[in-house]
Formats: C-alpha cells, sequence, structure tokens
C-alpha cells in the first residue's frame, strides 16, 4: 500500500471567555468565545459587542502568550 504526507484536521477545542484571533477569512479579527454547542460557536466582537453564531470552524495554528488583544489596526 502506498503512502502519502497527509494534512490532519480536527475541529479546535474552544472554551468560554476564551480569546482569539482569525487571520483570514471572512471572520477574520479579533473575537471573544461566548458560547459553545456541539455544531455550533458564539463569538463576540470586542469593539461592536455584536455575537455572532457560526459552525464550528476553526482549526489551530499556533498559541502566543503575551499578545495584545484586540488588535490595534
Amino acid at each position: 500500500m502506498e503512502k502519502y504526507s497527509v494534512a490532519i484536521f480536527k475541529p479546535y477545542p474552544f472554551f468560554t471567555g476564551q480569546k482569539i484571533n482569525i487571520v483570514e477569512g471572512p471572520r477574520k479579527g479579533d473575537w471573544e468565545v461566548v458560547g459553545i454547542t456541539d455544531r455550533k460557536v458564539k463569538l463576540r466582537c470586542p469593539i461592536s459587542n455584536r455575537e455572532f453564531d457560526w459552525n464550528r470552524f476553526c482549526y489551530l495554528a499556533e498559541e502566543r502568550d503575551d499578545v495584545q488583544w484586540p488588535q490595534e489596526d
């Protein structure tokens, strides 16, 4: 059987109160996790305080300590 290089993805285990930064895509920017279900994650914008329920979608690229949040443009 042949072997290949395979990218493996799994859903990120969000937790309520978590501060996140999405680097690319339509949800790009800083968010706070305010709710989680098996299928959805509710995020709040720290600037406008608007909240959005989205299907769970993120995968961890890296974690950093001592990062300013929300970030200034």
